[in-house]
């Protein structure tokens, strides 16, 4: 069972980081809105990653207040009262023309981190969940050159012509997408869209969907599991 060491600053972000080997992969896995780098850690003990991988999750860059007393962490604002909006009508907010005000930043202390770490790109798989997802995502279309993969849990399409335009960059990646059919926080129209936008741009990957809502089911698990071992080595 991997180990978890103790939060530390790695660049300018928080990071949980259970060590690997050197020339191992390297899985950066980001939380969702809400959250913290806490949130997502047992992810190392249930995902099959090849052997010697380094896990980090780091904090959201930014604190947000969930209630009196009560913080958390996200890597850009988002607008709740729109949110709850649209949930109360049974619709969703459509976000692929949307750019997070700090999302850029967040990208940038990332690409920070690694640079710190020295970890080469080619041996990083990005991935998240939800808002930690779409930001994933954005770091494998704005990275310097393509990393090694790409998880993508409960995202959604952002910058939608930008992205297909940055995409086209990334032909030949292979991704991992998963959602639920029931979502009612982030659509499955968005995951859609997102999905079309990476295929029509040359990248490999299939949205599996499932029956459930904004979670990380076991199939999902099972479904990341297939996706790290069709890998190339």
């Amino acid at each position: 069972m991997a180990r978890p060491s103790k939060m530390r600053k790695i660049g300018s972000l928080e990071v949980i980081e259970i060590p690997g080997q050197p020339k191992s992969p390297c899985i950066v896995f980001f939380h969702g809105y809400g959250a913290d780098a806490t949130d997502l850690v047992p992810l190392a003990n249930v995902i099959s990653a090849p052997p010697g991988t380094t896990w980090l999750f780091p904090n959201g860059t930014m604190e947000v207040e969930l209630g009196p007393h009560f913080s958390a962490r996200a890597w850009f604002p988002i607008d709740i009262e729109a949110l709850d909006r649209a949930r109360a009508e049974g619709t969703h907010r459509d976000l692929s023309n949307t750019t997070p005000p700090g999302i850029k930043q967040a990208r940038e202390k990332v690409f920070e981190m690694l640079k710190t770490l020295n970890i080469p790109l080619s041996q990083v798989i990005f991935g998240g969940f939800s808002q930690g997802a779409m930001l994933a995502t954005a770091l494998t279309l704005y990275a310097p050159e393509p990393p090694k993969g790409l998880i993508i849990m409960s995202g959604a399409l952002l910058d939608g012509k930008i992205w297909a335009e940055k995409a086209k960059n990334r032909t030949g990646l292979s991704f991992y997408q998963s959602h639920g059919t029931r979502d009612d926080l982030l659509g499955l129209q968005g995951a859609q869209a997102l999905e079309k936008t990476l295929l029509d741009a040359g990248l490999k990957g299939k949205l599996q969907t499932f029956s459930g809502g904004h979670e990380i089911p076991q199939e999902v698990l099972h479904g990341v599991n297939n996706y790290l071992r069709g890998l190339p080595k």
